[in-house]
């Protein structure tokens, strides 16, 4: 593809410094001297790079982004960024200045830690247009003229480490009057023929810092500290450090504690995540990593000694997400849920929506995303992040229509596609942004990815109706993933072909709603039509007469229900099995990564409020409030990551940051506090204040932070009734929804409203 217009006669250029395929190659410093003869009136830096950027102009940094220009599959397209810099600039001798990192480009990527995916070595394009005070412009453009040194930067790696020695640094490189006859010339790269445009999304940025909870000597080695952060984050560390010169300080980064107080390492599997810094002289100096991020609580350090000076300080990073929604309630420990929730979306939320932050992974996985992006838009501004990332995930279809496993994809080898609730994103995400954002565009830019993934369903993978064609279909999926329904299988024991089927049906009437939104006519009454005649085939192959789900577990319920695939006279059979299987469980769940999202909204919808309840405030395994229990500060990959009778899952999938069964997140604000909207206005529009008090809970609030304003509810049990606080912001409309007995709707305009609701039979006998 043409280089866009901003990047005018700019030149990729690259490092003759190549890194192998286990270990990364020391970080290219570039820099390039010119001149200006009289003040500035405007300038801009257009830059982008294939791996990681990061500039600076006469000695200082030009932006707050990290990771930049961001990860995409930079075999289809790479993101750039514009910067005004007219502040850096003065009359004179200036020096544009860029470091290059490996990145997700030629970087360690997934549990083989395979490099170089789409490289070997990181490029850099850049663009300075400057307009002077008579209007004259100059630009300064990435060429062969630039120079290059390698520096202090030995290696970089995400998942492996930074590794940084000071007295290789190379002084005031980036300033004018440097001496730089030292330095090479810069390799000329081939353009690559991709697609080359800005981003969408929030840049990854320094969000906030953490101040070390603990610092505690280690069990066994003296001269080792333990730091514990006290909660678990994604991000790395800044150190503040006064030893002897030449001494290397080693930092080791963990999720949790062994048993004996030693850091547990064992689920990070093939991934290093070291980092070390090497001093260059006896005075205190102070260093934090350039291109790696790790996942951490706990950080193990060594090579500094007890009567040396130390500090560290915790950095964390993340997508630019503005947070949105608030959540509390009367429980604690469903606060803290809350809090897990939050920091598992922090974490993960780095760029594209990664499984977890820590091990040898951090993929986008598209299942994880789809039963999340709800209540992701709660918590934050997700919008432009999965505007971007939605982009990745058409980048992954085939010519066939297929969607593959995670975007941006690197794993399609030997895999037809995602499977049921993984490729499903495609049609459930762009959709989710629209219903709670108003966002036409999302659906206008992916509906046609949208329409081609599910005509490959259709054509490829369906056979009657039923998305199960096992003659070109095999695999299946990954089923109702780590479910703990007693087949001891990863993949649950509910049947694919019932999952496959019911996402089918979800995908089709959501492309019948989004078709009619368009204007396509057409498509809306075909996709529509369809529709039926798959629910009739799901009810025929998998629902017996009297309403049973022939699988019988609980996803199974879930799904049937949720994606209302029943015949009104049979859902509450279907959902009194359900409750009565949760029951008989001692109200604990079965579900895995399928059901476990819709399974608190299908017992609330039908008549089973309290089981949800219960089910919700379980405290012992497995639970979502078991991992709060046993000091949890993220979402945990597996019910049973760490239990007191087994100890530690499998060491080879045992993430303490995953955020996938954080989606009962939005089950909390919708039901628990009562705060949801009316999806036919989409955008919140028209909002829906429909609390469900329950369980031991006595009050709840939730603030979000809509398109039009400020939404909020409070409600509070009374001996007068049920006490309500509103506020509907203004342009909108919003519905009560009272809790049975507590009246009939109202109706609110935009203001604050404080209703008293008096109690009814039931709430009267609670006190």
């Amino acid at each position: 593809m043409k280089q866009p217009a901003s990047f005018a006669n700019a030149q990729w250029i690259s490092s003759p410094l190549v890194g192998g395929v286990y270990t990364s190659a020391p970080a290219p410093y570039f820099r390039k001297s010119f001149s200006i003869s009289q003040p500035v009136k405007k300038a801009t830096l257009t830059i982008t790079a294939l791996g990681i950027y990061e500039p600076y102009l006469n000695g200082e940094r030009v932006g707050d982004h990290i990771f930049a220009p961001g990860w995409t599959d930079y075999s289809k397209r790479v993101q750039y960024q514009v910067y005004d810099v007219v502040r850096f600039l003065k009359k004179g001798e200036n020096i544009l200045g860029n470091i290059l990192g490996d990145g997700w480009y030629c970087g360690s990527l997934g549990w083989e830690n395979k490099r170089q995916t789409w490289g070997d070595r990181p490029k850099l394009l850049a663009h300075l247009e400057i307009i002077l005070a008579d209007g004259t412009t100059t630009s300064i453009v990435t060429d062969k003229s630039w120079k290059i040194s390698a520096g202090p930067i030995l290696q970089n790696d995400f998942l492996q480490g930074e590794v940084y020695d000071a007295r290789l640094e190379l002084g005031p490189w980036c300033e004018s009057g440097y001496d730089d006859s030292a330095w090479a010339e810069a390799l000329l790269s081939e353009s690559p023929k991709i697609e080359m445009h800005p981003s969408p999304a929030p840049p990854v940025r320094h969000i906030a810092t953490l101040m070390p909870k603990t610092i505690a000597h280690h069990p066994y080695w003296r001269d080792r500290r333990i730091i514990d952060f006290g909660q678990n984050f994604a991000g790395r560390v800044s150190i503040s450090v006064k030893t002897k010169p030449g001494r290397t300080i080693t930092l080791r980064f963990a999720e949790i504690l062994n048993p004996d107080g030693t850091l547990y390492t064992e689920n990070l599997r093939g991934a290093r995540v070291t980092d070390y810094y090497t001093c260059k002289s006896d005075q205190t100096e102070a260093w934090e990593p350039h291109f790696t991020f790790h996942g951490f609580r706990y950080v193990e350090i060594f090579g500094v000694k007890e009567d040396e000076t130390f500090e560290i300080k915790g950095i964390v990073l993340h997508s630019d997400t503005p947070p949105t929604g608030s959540f509390s309630c009367s429980h604690p420990l469903l606060n803290q849920l809350q809090s897990n929730i939050t920091w598992g979306q922090k974490s993960n939320f780095l760029e594209v929506p990664t499984d977890c932050p820590q091990r040898d992974e951090r993929l986008g996985w598209t299942g994880d995303a789809q039963v999340f992006i709800r209540t992701a838009a709660f918590n934050m501004d997700v919008r432009g992040f999965f505007h971007k990332w939605l982009r990745d995930l058409a980048d992954t279809q085939t010519p066939e229509g297929a969607i593959m496993r995670v975007a941006p994809n690197y794993l399609a080898i030997g895999i037809s596609d995602g499977g049921p609730a993984w490729s499903d994103a495609m049609v459930i995400c762009p959709w989710t942004i629209y219903i709670c954002y108003g966002d036409r565009e999302v659906l206008e830019e992916n509906y046609e990815p949208m329409v081609r993934y599910h005509t490959y369903l259709t054509k490829k993978l369906t056979l009657d109706h039923i998305r199960s064609h096992p003659d070109v279909d095999p695999w299946g999926g990954h089923g109702d993933w780590l479910a703990l329904d007693g087949s001891g299988k990863t993949e649950g024991i509910t049947p694919r072909d019932l999952i496959g089927t019911a996402f089918y049906a979800y995908d089709t009437e959501i492309l019948a709603k989004t078709a009619e939104i368009l204007g396509k006519k057409e498509d809306s009454s075909r996709f529509a039509a369809l529709h039926k005649k798959i629910a009739a085939a799901f009810c025929r192959r998998f629902v017996t007469e009297d309403g049973l789900i022939v699988s019988g577990t609980q996803t199974s319920y879930v799904l049937a229900l949720h994606f209302r695939l029943l015949p009104e006279k049979l859902r509450p059979v279907a959902a009194k099995a359900l409750a009565q299987d949760v029951e008989k469980r001692g109200f604990h769940l079965a579900t895995g990564f399928v059901g476990t999202p819709y399974i608190l909204d299908v017992l609330t919808e039908n008549g089973h409020l309290d089981t949800a309840y219960k089910l919700l405030e379980q405290e012992t395994f497995p639970s979502w409030l078991f991992p709060v229990k046993n000091g949890a500060t993220t979402i945990w990959e597996r019910w049973d990551g760490w239990t007191p009778d087994k100890g530690f899952q499998d060491k080879g999938m045992n993430s303490f940051n995953h955020y996938a069964y954080g989606a009962v997140g939005s089950w909390m604000y919708q039901t628990v506090a009562g705060l949801d909207l009316d999806p036919s206005e989409p955008g919140y529009r028209h909002i829906i204040f429909k609390p469900r008090p329950g369980g031991t809970i006595t009050s709840a609030q939730a603030d979000l932070k809509t398109p039009h304003g400020k939404a909020s509810i409070r409600w509070e049990k009374s001996k007068a009734g049920l006490k309500l606080s509103l506020t509907v912001p203004p342009g909108t409309r919003a519905t009560l929804l009272p809790p049975e007995g507590f009246g009939k709707a109202q109706s609110l305009k935009p203001g604050n409203h404080k209703l008293t609701l008096p109690p009814a039979k039931s709430f009267q006998s609670e006190k």
